[in-house]
């Protein structure tokens, strides 16, 4: 899914009679509002606020883009020029010392935006229109992020994806990560997508085949651990829009890209 675990009654932001709606904490991990006494934040002024905090504006065809001039991709290019930095030493550091540098992205919002269906739908999620909308395999990227791909592995990285999209997505998402120009290690050996007939053994824990009871934190981090134990990798930084794409260790550090318009635990 859209983040496969995503939760609908944090994928809110709308006013739809009927719709699962969540208070303004949950728009930010780590925050909460599950036992405030106050008054949550109006849902109609937090819209008007992710609308500025992106510059969403809909282009010649009608599809809702972030302008690149916007407090987001502002935030987005300071974590950029830190991450290339940081990788840059990272790298030279690793193989100097003889180890196999990798790096970890997350897919959705964090190299693919997927900011023009959260605003057509009114920031709530369906398996069925989200699966549409995947498959379309024509949503922009995250400003900067097909480039920092390219960075890493220029720099002798080893790029994985480690991504809650499912299995029967991964067409789609090969197709759009090559439109977008993150045209590197695209293959099943470096792309990590959901298998929930057929999960793989290093996650026996929690998932057999046809029985998936994995949660977020413990799909990905258990996909890293893989990386690093069995692969042979060290994963000097692990990049995601959600805190769930970063906990559960395994990565020399880690970068939270901003996503004020969901919410994966």
């Amino acid at each position: 899914m859209h983040k496969p675990l995503r939760i609908a009654a944090v994928a809110t932001v709308c006013a739809v009679a009927g719709a699962a709606l969540y208070g303004a904490g949950a728009a930010t991990a780590g925050q909460s509002t599950a036992n405030s006494t106050h008054e949550p934040y109006n849902i109609g002024l937090l819209v008007k606020d992710i609308d500025t905090y992106y510059g969403t504006t809909p282009d010649a065809n009608g599809v809702y883009q972030a302008s690149p001039d916007s407090p987001y991709a502002k935030d987005l290019a300071r974590i950029d020029a830190a991450a290339r930095k940081y990788i840059d030493q990272a790298a030279r550091k690793a193989l100097h010392k003889g180890e196999k540098p990798a790096v970890v992205f997350d897919i959705d919002d964090t190299l693919l935006l997927s900011l023009d269906y959260e605003k057509r739908y009114n920031y709530t999620y369906n398996s069925a229109s989200w699966a549409a909308y995947v498959n379309k395999a024509d949503r922009p990227a995250v400003f900067g992020s097909p480039e920092l791909v390219r960075y890493a592995e220029k720099r002798g990285v080893e790029v994985f994806y480690n991504s809650g999209l499912g299995e029967a997505q991964r067409p789609a998402a090969v197709e759009n990560l090559k439109k977008v120009g993150a045209d590197v290690n695209l293959d099943a050996n470096h792309m990590f997508l959901k298998d929930t007939a057929n999960p793989p053994s290093y996650l026996s824990g929690c998932a057999t085949p046809g029985t998936w009871t994995c949660t977020t934190v413990q799909y990905k981090s258990g996909t890293r651990q893989h990386i690093e134990k069995d692969l042979g990798f060290e994963i000097v930084a692990n990049f995601g829009d959600q805190y769930s794409d970063l906990d559960g260790g395994h990565a020399d550090r880690t970068y939270k890209l901003p996503n004020p318009t969901y919410f994966v635990s």
